[in-house]
């Protein structure tokens, strides 16, 4: 697990959780850490993963970790027999994510890969209207991840805003979310071209501010914009275009739906908020490993969305496209 902020995150996530789930363990390998959030919401607290790993009242582990840490942190659990829930993004480099795949397929166990944006009803709804041909062909897609992060935000880690640990800024840690969002409502990317800067922090390995296009199998064409540089922040906003019908998301809600065989409506009703739609994902991950099927959002999905942002950065470097090839 991992104590930090999103370890609290998701050690009240678990707790919250119907009965018969259960938080038994906090692991960090900071005691003092460890032991406050085990105060704070049950569970002991540890300072080995491999040695909590041999426990038998544990059925699952949530990583929380640094991303850097994510595939080798899953992979100690997997062959200690443990199923595994994984922050985003899945790792920071493509052969950890294959290594953790290979673990999976090896030991047959259930590994999820968070991105809850996909639980929220407004996404949801998109999805299914895309799939359903309701937009007609999909033309154009539009992700924009517009955050503001202090200089302080920053500082207050040492594996913050590095290559080895974060692996990337804006698009890596923030804008990934809708990234995978994008992804899900138009398919398989097969060339991306970007642009990265650093144009507002300090002391920062990575970008804070990056624009991306990305081509897709079906010829349609998306457009990625993330940065941390845009005072106070603002909303997460996915638009999806087609010949028939348009689509836009922001944050929790749909805010325009229209198509040219329907009156204009917003038919998603009842959205669900990030937190909601987080415990929504968990349940769905609990279910999987009682039902042997796997996970709404696998391992798979979530190396698809690190490999396009991978292609980001290295066609920022390189100045040209770049070729996404997928797993197989």
């Amino acid at each position: 697990m991992g104590a930090g902020v999103i370890g609290e995150t998701h050690a009240r996530l678990i707790t919250s959780l119907p009965e018969g789930s259960e938080l038994v363990a906090v692991v960090d390998v900071e005691a003092e850490r460890a032991g406050a959030l085990s105060s704070k919401y049950g569970g002991e607290p540890m300072t080995d993963l491999k040695q909590a790993c041999t426990r038998p009242d544990i059925d699952a582990v949530s990583i929380c970790l640094p991303s850097g840490y994510h595939a080798d942190a899953a992979i100690t659990a997997l062959e200690a027999g443990k199923h595994v829930i994984v922050e985003k993004p899945i790792d920071v480099t493509l052969a950890a994510a294959d290594r953790l795949i290979d673990a999976e397929e090896q030991t047959g166990l259930t590994v999820a890969v968070i991105s809850q944006r996909r639980f929220q009803h407004a996404p949801a709804f998109m999805h299914q209207a895309v799939a359903d041909g309701r937009l007609g062909r999909i033309t154009t897609g539009i992700a924009e991840s517009a955050f503001w992060r202090s200089q302080e935000y920053y500082d207050s880690g040492g594996w913050r805003g590095t290559v080895a640990l974060d692996g990337g800024g804006a698009l890596m840690n923030q804008g990934i979310h809708v990234v995978d969002l994008l992804l899900w409502m138009l398919g398989e990317p097969v060339e991306v071209q970007a642009y990265s800067d650093r144009l507002a922090h300090e002391r920062i390995e990575v970008e804070d501010t990056v624009a991306a296009t990305v081509r897709f199998r079906s010829g349609a064409i998306g457009s990625i914009v993330a940065t941390t540089s845009a005072y106070p922040g603002r909303p997460v906003r996915l638009s999806v275009y087609g010949d028939r019908g348009s689509a836009v998301i922001e944050n929790d809600d749909l805010i325009a739906f229209e198509t040219a065989d329907e009156e204009p409506a917003g038919e998603a009703s009842g959205t669900r908020s990030v937190a909601d739609a987080h415990r929504d994902q968990y349940l769905d991950f609990i279910d999987a490993v009682r039902d042997g099927r796997p996970p709404s959002i696998g391992t798979r999905d979530a190396r698809r969305a690190l490999e396009v942002v991978l292609g980001i950065y290295e066609s920022a470097r390189t100045g040209g496209p770049v070729q996404l090839t997928g797993r197989d």
